[in-house]
């Protein structure tokens, strides 16, 4: 199934690009300026790629409905908060823990989808989302602290809010691809994401000017280490825009949980960090809940 084998390809590419996102953000960006780097540095790959790839096709450039405009747009903002939450949340736990916060995109998409459209939870799917919730708390405390007020800390919060922020940037990008008239999958997946990353770059740019005006420059003397960082995202991206063409978000990020082991392994092998055994048994819990959520859906 291809989009199995994209979903695969998009989070070992996601994985490289936030390990490449936290070494420029523990060096020489902010966590805004690393998140600016990724989309500078992937604007022009994808849109020369989109535009070759049109030529060769020999089709002009699809029409793009209102709908498509605001699924996109709405997407890349929700992309760049997500991205941020990220960055800034290496500063504070562990690459994989990190990571880890985030894949609450599933769970957090279950719930928005009760509260919001309705959609019935079995027995078995709560009992899942419960699994995750102890997986969540058992992360977000802190080493050496008891207590409630030792599960209430700034990284839980950011690890939370990319998980939601992310959850909600798929939806949308799902329903930009299928706003493009063809049945070319590559085409839809090239068109939307030069589109993203083009207004992610400008709204990006915009905002450095006016918070932090001298990281631009970072950024910019940067670019040796920087543009693998865009490649990086921009083969990521890529491979999730084709994957949400052909298959429903959730599905995909089911298969995408396989970063989670990625993000172990570069952990270990590249940062040489170690993991307490409360950090593993969070991991473990909140994966079993992620991949128990799936089966039962």
């Amino acid at each position: 199934m291809t989009w199995v084998l994209l979903a695969i390809l998009a989070a070992a590419f996601q994985t490289l690009r936030f390990l490449l996102q936290k070494v420029l953000a523990m060096g020489a960006l902010t966590a805004a300026g690393s998140t600016y780097a990724r989309f500078l540095y992937s604007a022009p790959f994808v849109s020369g790629l989109a535009l070759a790839y049109l030529v060769f096709r020999g089709d002009g450039f699809p029409g793009l409905s209102a709908r498509f405009w605001l699924f996109a747009l709405l997407g890349g903002f929700f992309q760049i908060l997500g991205t941020w939450a990220v960055v800034a949340l290496f500063a504070r736990r562990a690459f994989a823990v990190g990571i880890t916060f985030k894949k609450t995109e599933v769970i957090q998409a279950a719930l928005v989808g009760f509260v919001l459209l309705g959609d019935r939870v079995s027995l078995a799917g709560f009992a899942a989302i419960v699994l995750g919730l102890i997986g969540v708390l058992v992360l977000s405390a802190r080493p050496g602290t008891r207590g409630a007020g030792s599960l209430l800390n700034k990284g839980a919060g950011l690890g939370l809010l990319s998980g939601a922020v992310f959850a909600l940037s798929a939806v949308a990008y799902r329903g930009a691809v299928l706003e493009i008239a063809s049945q070319d999958a590559l085409l839809r997946a090239l068109v939307t994401l030069a589109v993203v990353t083009l207004s992610q770059t400008l709204a990006v740019t915009l905002w450095l000017r006016l918070r932090e005006p001298g990281e631009i420059s970072r950024v910019l003397r940067v670019w040796p280490q920087a543009v693998w960082l865009g490649l990086a995202g921009m083969a990521g991206s890529l491979c999730w825009f084709a994957a949400f063409s052909l298959q429903n978000a959730a599905y995909v990020f089911a298969v995408g949980q396989i970063e989670v082991i990625f993000s172990l392994a570069v952990s270990i092998l590249v940062f040489g960090e170690r993991l307490a055994r409360r950090e593993l048994l969070g991991i473990t819990l909140l994966t079993a809940s992620i991949l128990a959520l799936v089966l039962v859906a």
